[in-house]
Parts: C-alpha cells; structure tokens; sequence
C-alpha cells in the first residue's frame, strides 16, 4: 500500500496508531473544555465566569499562527509525542492543585497554558494522518478518526466525570493524567517514524525586548484569568470586565509591538519562506469569502450548546448521573453517527450530505430549548422533586440524539477542511482551517453564560438555533467537489 512518505504499515497498525492519536487528540481537549467546567461548577463558579473561561479555546483560534512551524521544524512524530509528555506533567499537576481551597484560580491559569499544549498537538495529529497517508486511504479511516475522537470525549465527560463526582475531582485529574500517560508510552513505542522536516527561514530568535514583552503578555494573560475565575457572583464579575478586557488588549499591544518588524519583513522580504507561502497557498482561492464565511460560522449553534450543557445538567441535580449517560448512551450513539457518517459521505459525497448532515446537528438544540422548558421549575433547584424515571429518559434520549447528530456533523466537517489541505502545506492548512472555525467558538462560549443568566436555558438554547442558521445558508454557496467529480482535487 503506497504512503506519501514511505511510511509502510498493516491495516491493523494503521488503524492502531489512528484510533490512538485521535483519542490522544480528544481526550486533553475534552479534559481542558469540558470537564474544567463541570469541576469550576461544581466548586461554585457562576454562568458568567465559566462562559469567560472559554477563553481556553483561545489556543485552538490561533494555532495556524505556528502551524507551519509543524510543517517545518523536526518530524510531527517528534512533535507529537513532546506535546503529550508536557500535558501529562500538566494534567498531573492539576491533580496536586485540585483538594486546594482556592485550587479553581490555579486550574484555569494552568489550564490555559495547556490549551496551547493541546493545540500544538492537535496540529501535529493532524499533520501526521496527512502526510502518513494518502487521499484514500484518508477517506477510508475517516469514520475511525471520528469515533476514536468522540470516544476520547465520552471517556472524559463518562469516566473522568464520574470519578471526580464520586470520589473527588483530584483522583479525576489523577486518573486523567495516568490515560494521558499510557498514550504517551504507546506512541514512543508503536507510532511509525516520520520524516524530520527542513529548516525555514523563519526567524525564530527573540531579542532581549521581545522576550520581556511576551513575559508581560503572559503575565497580563495570567492576570485576566485569574480575576475571571475569582468570581462567584454577577456583581463580581460585572466590576472585574473592564480590567480583563483591558489587560487582555494590553497583552495583545505588546504581542504585536515585539513582533511587529519580523511580521513585516516575513510578508514584505521573505515572500519565498515556507511561512509565508502557507498563509498565501491557503487564501489562493477563487471562493475563498464563502469558504471563510463557513469555516468560522458553521459550528457557532453547536459551541454555544455546548458551553451550557454540563452546567444545564448539574443545575437539573443530575451530576452523578452524568458519567453513565454520557458513556452508556452517548459513547454509542457517537460511535454510530460517526461510522454512519464517514459511510454516507463515501457513498453519496460531500456536496449531497453536508447540508443534512449540519442540520441534525443544529436541531439538537431546539431539542435541548424543549426539555429545559418543561423542567424550568427543576433547574438551579434540584430538591424541588426526586429524580424520575422519565426525566433521565427525556434527558438520555436527548443526549443520544445530540451525540449520534454531533458525528454526522464532525464527519462532513473534517472531509470539508481536509479537502481545502494542499500537499506541502498540510498540517498549516489544516492548522488554519480548525484555527478559524474555533473563532465562533470562542466568542459563543464567553457571552453563553452571561446569556443563560438572562435569558434562562430554555429561551438560550432556542438563540444558539437561530445563530447556527448564517451557517447552514452559506452551503449552498461552497464549491464543494467530490473524488469522482473533475476537479475534485480542492474542495
């Protein structure tokens, strides 16, 4: 079987090393997203401030920025498994903060520098599925890529959810950081060798001034997340604002203003460099503004879901119930949309089954505005009556449907930007692609909470519908092309 690089394999190594990079790639991302919010909530943490802990997400927006330094720099392998060394170390460290009174303002500082672990490494994932295989063989271990990243996700919002509700959040981040750990030990181990890239003529070196200023930038950044996860009350955050959003501006300002000289002479002197020419490569599209367009408003009802649902179900009472519905009922439905996902869009293409396919997954939310509806006198008051039967079955049922709908969504997502990918500019491409469609995700995680607290679940649930709809309109404006079709070669 041909690879581009010569990377020779099985088929059942192959699917070995796919299934366990991808779990590896959803499992600190589903760690620093997901299970952070159930844990800040459950140590008191208001809606507004975990919206403003969205701000993780920052990390996955602006990862194209050193994408090409992936393409470019030693081999995605080298790249990978480094990336997984450092978020042990981390995981593990928040497994020490955990039992701390204050242990929340530690953990969002912590796992805001994770977040730009995990993103570099989602990057060189990505980078290495591209370059170790070809465009068949991409196509055919698609649904597999898919529900091993889903799988990674119900592990993290099943079994570490409910470890940490059932024996304490620092046996979850124990735990956590030990799955983290065996993957690493696996990769060293199995992952097939790459091919060290060559070197750019990025200029790297930071000058004196240059190294103080990202000191500072880091420390306001720090500063801004601390203040956000301080708060427990609207009040408290509604004074602290102001100061997060102007020394987040502050760090920005002196981001640019240390970089600013190399940004202009890499655009202006350096148009030949590998950096250069992967932004370039990347916009050199006829319909590049409906593809933008796309890429950054595609998931924005799915992001602002997804921010409120693990507090939506711990403000229903049912935290301890959230492990065995997530991983007895989502982990299947997952694992189904996702198969039947990638088959369908081998089957019948791209163009005929991204609509629908987005559709379902948007839907989800007017389901979720129907159950938050009729439990309105349950939620932020769980002693108000016993956990029923028939509220675990609404609240199950939904979630399948969430799940199996969220892997027919991920499935034409993923085909979509693997078809925008070049051949030498594959993990930047990619890098770029994920990067812009975190935007929305970023921007709808930091208002939901504030939203929710206005609006209630219900009415915010119906809102986060009606935003996913600019999305869905701009399909029918893609030049979307499938394998069999001439010209099927860019999306």
């Amino acid at each position: 079987m041909h690879r581009p690089n010569g990377i020779k394999q099985s088929a059942l190594q192959t699917s070995l090393w796919t299934f366990s990079t991808y779990f590896a790639e959803g499992f600190p991302y589903t760690v620093i997203r997901t299970v952070s919010t159930l844990f800040f909530r459950d140590r008191g943490m208001s809606l507004e401030a975990l919206g403003v802990t969205s701000i993780f997400g920052l990390a996955w927006v602006l990862k194209f920025l050193w994408g090409p330094l992936i393409d470019t720099y030693n081999s995605k392998r080298w790249w990978l498994v480094s990336c997984e060394s450092v978020l042990v170390l981390i995981i593990a460290a928040a497994t020490i903060l955990s039992p701390l009174t204050n242990a929340t303002q530690y953990i969002v500082v912590l796992f805001f520098a994770g977040s730009f672990i995990a993103a570099t490494h989602d990057i060189a994932i990505d980078g290495f599925y591209l370059e170790a295989l070809n465009q068949s063989e991409q196509a055919q271990y698609l649904g597999f890529r898919v529900m091993a990243y889903r799988i990674a996700m119900m592990t993290g919002t099943g079994i570490i959810v409910t470890v940490g509700a059932m024996l304490g959040w620092g046996w979850a981040f124990a735990l956590a950081s030990l799955i983290m750990a065996g993957l690493l030990a696996l990769h060293s181990a199995v992952l097939p060798a790459g091919h060290a890239q060559k070197s750019s003529n990025i200029p790297l070196a930071l000058t004196p001034r240059s190294r103080v200023a990202l000191a500072l930038s880091a420390a306001a950044l720090g500063g801004s997340l601390i203040l956000a996860s301080q708060n427990a009350h609207v009040a408290d955050l509604t004074s602290k604002l102001p100061a997060i959003i102007t020394m987040g501006l502050f760090a920005g300002l002196l981001i640019l203003w240390c970089a600013k000289n190399r940004l202009q002479a890499l655009l202006l002197n350096n148009s030949d460099s590998f950096y250069t020419k992967s932004f370039l490569s990347f916009i050199d599209h006829p319909q590049i503004g409906a593809i933008l367009a796309f890429i950054i408003l595609c998931r924005t009802g799915e992001y602002m879901l997804s921010s409120m649902y693990s507090p939506f179900l711990v403000d229903l009472g049912l935290k301890n119930h959230y492990g065995w519905i997530s991983a007895g009922i989502g982990l299947p439905c997952s694992i189904a949309g996702a198969m039947i996902g990638g088959w369908t869009i081998g089957r019948f293409g791209l163009k005929r089954t991204i609509w629908p396919f987005l559709l379902l997954q948007n839907l989800t939310n007017i389901v979720y505005m129907l159950l938050a509806f009729h439990y309105s006198q349950r939620i932020g008051s769980p002693s108000a009556g016993e956990i029923t039967r028939s509220l675990l079955l609404a609240v199950a049922a939904t979630h399948g449907f969430d799940q199996f709908a969220g892997g027919l969504g991920t499935a034409v997502l993923m085909t979509f930007l693997m078809r925008l990918c070049q051949h030498d500019f594959k993990a930047s491409h990619y890098a770029i692609g994920t990067g812009l469609m975190s935007i929305s995700g970023l921007y709808a995680g930091v208002v939901s909470g504030f939203l929710t607290a206005w609006l209630g679940y219900g009415i915010f649930f119906g809102v986060s519908f009606l935003l996913s709809i600019p999305g869905m309109a701009i399909v029918f404006f893609l030049p979307i092309n499938d394998p069999t079709t001439p010209g099927a070669e860019r999306a």
